[in-house]
């Protein structure tokens, strides 16, 4: 039996990678649900992501454009729809950028989730059977040596702006719950990859730059390791925590694929051969080693025996697998990879300090 059954649910930051996956699996998999997906369209916001959504589901689904720094707004969004769930996942989120402008990163992940909460708290006043949920990252965690895996109890360490400001949201939305009886859950991911992924993460940039036949930048030796998490199965995740988790509890969410960067981009670069070989040569010919970037972690890798024990959650995709569908879903999506290349993100080197205060 659900502990927690999601009815009208605010998504924040929807039109992001995650976020716009996860409204497609919702208005997929629960025909009583309504979305409404507040996005602030930023650089990594595409509305794109999302064609075809208002016209399919044109009863459920709802488009709102803000900001969650805007408490007006946020009041006026609750009042309207009567939101029984939020799920949270509008953030700043690349590490590259937080180095150039840290101050936005505080700004929306720290500020922008105290505003959410506020709102939320005094919206949810005496009311039954509702839920905040925020999804975070296991970079609050730090870095980890050879051995070893994040827990749920692991230390905060946080090494980047990016990871700070991600540290500091998840600190505040536990403490509006011990504060003010929030009734909070708490997810936090490992790397994920799969379709609609803006292209300054590694997967889809070394994808997208292989195919236009760019080098492939990787940083320092390309030793570092990630622990990689398929994005549909991190929103069967994020649904379950949500349905069937007691208030308060956090679980980490991975997906058992620890895989150094470097022979990440060796097995792209093997998988484009197979699908779009290369006439002058093999896509390996393309890789150059960059200097790294400032307090570049050196290992993660998630523990997620809790979910799989309290709520039953395994990942369904293997790295393999998983990567094999997102090569695949970019090589078919030209047209959404060439719009992304014409807008304002041309795959330059981000994170060396140079912008921002």
């Amino acid at each position: 039996m659900a502990i927690h059954t999601p009815k009208i649910v605010l998504v924040t930051g929807g039109f992001g990678f995650i976020g716009s996956n996860l409204i497609r699996y919702l208005l997929l998999t629960d025909p009583n649900i309504r979305i409404v997906n507040l996005d602030k369209l930023t650089y990594a916001g595409n509305p794109e992501n999302l064609i075809g959504i208002p016209e399919a589901y044109r009863a459920r689904y709802r488009e709102v454009r803000g900001d969650i720094t805007d408490v007006l707004l946020l009041t006026q969004l609750f009042e309207q729809e009567n939101f029984s769930t939020v799920i949270h996942l509008a953030a700043e989120s690349h590490v590259d950028r937080s180095i150039d402008d840290p101050l936005e990163f505080v700004r929306t992940n720290v500020l922008g989730t105290a505003t959410l909460l506020s709102v939320a708290r005094l919206a949810w006043a005496g009311k039954q059977d509702v839920r905040f949920h925020h999804v975070s990252t296991d970079e609050v965690y730090g870095s980890l040596g050879v051995e070893g895996k994040f827990e749920e109890d692991t230390p905060y360490d946080p090494s980047s702006p990016y990871s700070a400001s991600k540290a500091g949201s998840d600190h505040l939305v536990r403490a509006w719950a011990r504060t003010y009886g929030m009734p909070i859950t708490i997810s936090n991911c490992s790397n994920n990859y799969g379709p609609y992924q803006f292209p300054e993460k590694l997967l889809p940039l070394m994808i997208m730059n292989a195919l236009e036949g760019k080098p492939l930048p990787v940083y320092g030796d390309g030793r570092n390791i990630r622990d990689w998490l398929y994005v549909e199965d991190h929103c069967r995740a994020i649904d379950q925590v949500v349905r069937f988790s007691e208030p308060g509890e956090t679980y980490n969410v991975g997906g058992c694929n620890e895989w150094a960067n470097i022979d990440i981009v060796y097995l792209i670069c093997d998988m484009l051969m197979e699908k779009v070989p290369r006439q002058d040569g093999h896509y390996r010919d393309l890789i150059k080693f960059v200097k790294d970037r400032p307090g570049h972690d050196r290992r993660y890798a998630i523990n997620a025996a809790k979910i799989e024990r309290v709520l039953g959650w395994v990942p369904r995709e293997t790295f393999e697998t998983g990567l094999r569908k997102t090569v695949a879903w970019y090589c078919e999506h030209p047209d959404w990879i060439r719009r992304i290349r014409g807008g304002n993100y041309r795959g330059e080197r981000l994170g060396l300090g140079k912008a921002g205060v």
